[in-house]
């Protein structure tokens, strides 16, 4: 009888898994809608990419790796190639995490491509996305299992360049969110003030505001002290100096009386914000300059008994502080595009997603939410609540973004090194500034196009 128990229960979940997203959700659980269900799911596909890249990158699994086709092979007739253990060693781990990612990066495009103008769940592709789990699952691990019997050649060099790509126009739809966020933030907590008549609110308020001021300016002083030098690093004087200055001047621009009465929600919070992650991405850039003199989180270790001076022979640590706070980072706004949609008009143009629901449509909700207690409901029978395409489109970028990040941004040398290169620091450097500029223009915008609706 518990044999029949156990396998009636299996062919349960597994018709779940080839079902559609009501399934994934048991008793206990409250009712979600359907839109929402299903970008969980695909987000916990990317995660799960992520955690095997970051096993990949453990030393007890270079053993297992040497097996693979497409490892450090011996070129005992070339005296210039170092055969060090730890070199040969990292270099398995970031052409593992490179394979790692060229799948879901491909999983998602696909995806991409196969979304294009889903505009209700009445298209028959709507069942696709919300459903079949365990298929594209299967799809998942199949790509994968592919990925990582691509011929070495150069595909590590290119894919470096398309993670990069990537990577930058990521940082930038991270910073949108960060704006969203902080826009939101402000709004709900001035309304808490005017509703609660306290100024528990204000203080709230300024506290963070002053807390996310301290932070980068102390984020300034250490770059200034650990990452330049007098009469050196002049590269990195300036790029701190100008985000420094960029910052400074948005702060000015977010409260001026014309850019009050045009934005009366903009402030200093929402400068706040982008400036402590300007200076995120400021240090994360100085952490890939490559002169072992500017940026401490280099290693010239080759083995045991070899040091090399020339770039080259860079090594980077494992899980510095940069990494690490990029991971968290891109954890918490993978999370975001997952399970919100935005106030605001402007950002749910730019993210294609659709404005909060309001009124009729709450109470509608609820009572779908009320009749299926435990399950998700479809949501989207009149239109989608955000476009599958670009959904999966900023899984891609997600996914090059976090290749990236994992790797330290280093590029794969003709020498079996990983090398710490200029152009990732120009790559983070333009995003900080592209992203300062178009906090810039969400500033300025209403005062240059006054006909046009920025509400």
């Amino acid at each position: 009888m518990g044999a029949c128990l156990g396998a009636c229960s299996l062919i349960g979940c597994a018709s779940c898994l080839c079902g559609t997203a009501p399934c994934l959700l048991c008793g206990c659980c409250p009712a979600s809608r359907n839109s929402t269900v299903s970008r969980l799911v695909f987000t916990g596909f990317l995660f799960l990419g992520v955690l095997v890249s970051v096993v990949m990158l453990s030393p007890g699994v270079e053993s297992q790796l040497h097996k693979l086709p497409w490892v450090c092979e011996e070129e005992a007739g070339n005296p210039m190639v170092p055969q060090g253990h730890i070199n040969c060693g990292s270099l398995l781990g970031f052409r593992a995490v490179y394979r790692m990612c060229f799948s879901t990066t491909a999983f998602f495009f696909l995806f991409t491509l196969l979304m294009m103008c889903v505009r209700s769940s009445r298209d028959p592709r709507a069942a696709i996305q919300n459903g079949f789990w365990f298929f594209k699952f299967l799809v998942l691990v199949g790509i994968t299992v592919g990925a990582f019997y691509i011929p070495s050649g150069s595909f590590s060099k290119i894919w470096f360049y398309f993670g990069a790509v990537g990577s930058f126009l990521f940082i930038l739809i991270q910073l949108v969110l960060l704006i969203d966020f902080a826009h939101s933030w402000n709004q709900r907590w001035l309304c808490k003030a005017e509703e609660c008549d306290s100024r528990a609110w204000y203080a709230g308020l300024f506290f963070f505001t002053f807390l996310f001021y301290a932070l980068s300016i102390a984020a300034v002083t250490l770059m200034f002290i650990y990452y330049t030098h007098p009469g050196d690093c002049h590269e990195g004087k300036v790029f701190i100096g100008l985000n420094l200055t960029f910052c400074f001047c948005l702060s000015i621009v977010a409260v001026l009386p014309k850019v009050q009465d045009a934005q009366p929600n903009s402030g200093l919070l929402q400068a706040s914000v982008v400036s402590l992650y300007t200076m995120f991405v400021t240090w994360s850039a100085l952490s890939n300059v490559p002169d072992q003199k500017c940026n401490p989180h280099l290693l010239t270790r080759l083995d045991n008994a070899t040091v090399l001076a020339g770039p080259e022979g860079y090594e980077s640590q494992w899980w510095d502080a940069p990494s690490i706070v990029g991971l968290i980072i891109f954890i918490l706004c993978t999370l975001f595009i997952s399970v919100r949609s935005s106030d605001h008009r402007q950002v749910n143009s730019l993210m294609q997603t659709e404005e909060c629901p309001a009124g009729p449509e709450v109470m509608q909700q609820q009572q779908q939410m009320e009749v299926c207690e435990g399950r998700a409901f479809d949501n989207e029978q009149d239109g989608v609540t955000y476009s599958y395409s670009f959904f999966h489109f900023c899984l891609v970028l997600a996914s090059l973004h976090i290749m990236m990040t994992l790797t330290n941004w280093y590029r794969p040398g003709e020498t079996q090194t990983m090398v710490s290169t200029w152009t990732a620091v120009w790559v983070k450097i333009c995003a900080s500034w592209a992203g300062l500029f178009l906090y810039l223009w969400t500033l300025v915008a209403p005062l240059l196009l006054p006909n046009r609706d920025f509400s």
